[in-house]
């Protein structure tokens, strides 16, 4: 049974007898771009990416990702999973549309919208989890890396592309790839745009388990978060947040020089030119 509800809602006084309580599932235009249940028994949201038809990280799917998680920390949940409503992709990354010939403020938005999301995921609380049931380039990398566990399904990739977009992934996100791979094959990869089929990507740990559904990650994802049943949660959050809090620092004091090397870097014509080139070939593939 689902119990409908816009952003935060109590979980404590909606319908204690429901398996699932759905605390966010509209945003802010009437779309659902993600939704959000909390399972009433183990008290673990799953927050789902809802942007047909990969998932791609424009300004409006970036503030509800960001909401839903302050809504499962307000609600006290138990813990997050993050997961997709695609059979195929996790997430396909960064809208090039919000960068391709954009309007300044709009664009201002985008970037310290995508900043904030980060923060607010890496730096969450709760024990954070993903069920990656697709493809997780760029963008939906970063999402997955930013959690503490995850879990994937086979024949899909993941990894940080940029530099083969002639793009340069920002400190931050790489910083969320060395918080779970050794230096060396971090910085391989990530010269390299390397994407990391499924096997390999366990075999680095990239990922720490390969399921063979998306109910088998969900499960898993349920599995790690239980682990710490027997913690104090108020200690288990300050110890993940001390682990977490010089990547965190540098970007919150670094925010304005962070977001000008963004608009400097996407307003050059030789950006433009490469952005319109890459968004021609998806045309044609299409």
């Amino acid at each position: 049974m689902y119990i409908l509800r816009t952003a935060r809602a109590s979980v404590s006084t909606i319908a204690p007898r429901a398996a699932w309580i759905s605390v966010r599932s509209v945003s802010s235009k009437d779309y659902q771009y993600t939704k959000l249940e909390v399972n009433d028994k183990t008290g673990i949201a799953t927050l789902t990416l809802n942007r047909p038809p990969v998932n791609s990280l424009n300004l409006e799917l970036l503030t509800d990702i960001r909401d839903s998680i302050k809504d499962a920390e307000s609600n006290k949940c138990k813990g997050l999973i993050l997961t997709s409503s695609s059979k195929s992709v996790f997430s396909a990354g960064l809208d090039i549309m919000e960068m391709y010939q954009p309007k300044e403020e709009r664009l201002k938005s985008f970037w310290t919208t995508l900043q904030s999301t980060w923060m607010t995921l890496y730096g969450s609380s709760l024990p954070t989890a993903a069920a990656i049931n697709g493809h997780a380039p760029a963008g939906g990398c970063l999402l997955a890396t930013s959690c503490e566990y995850r879990a994937m399904l086979p024949n899909f990739t993941i990894g940080l592309n940029e530099t083969l977009l002639g793009i340069v992934a920002p400190n931050w996100f790489m910083q969320s790839y060395l918080n779970v791979l050794p230096r060396r094959v971090a910085e391989l990869a990530l010269t390299q745009g390397k994407m990391f089929a499924t096997t390999e990507a366990k075999q680095v740990g990239l990922v720490d388990d390969i399921v063979n559904t998306k109910e088998e990650a969900i499960a898993k994802c349920d599995e790690f978060i239980a682990s710490f049943s027997k913690v104090n949660a108020f200690a288990r959050a300050m110890t993940k947040q001390k682990f977490r809090m010089n990547e965190l620092q540098e970007l919150e004091q670094n925010r304005e020089q962070d977001l000008q090397a963004f608009l400097f870097f996407v307003n050059q014509p030789s950006t433009q030119k490469g952005l319109g080139l890459y968004l021609e070939s998806l045309k044609k593939k299409s």
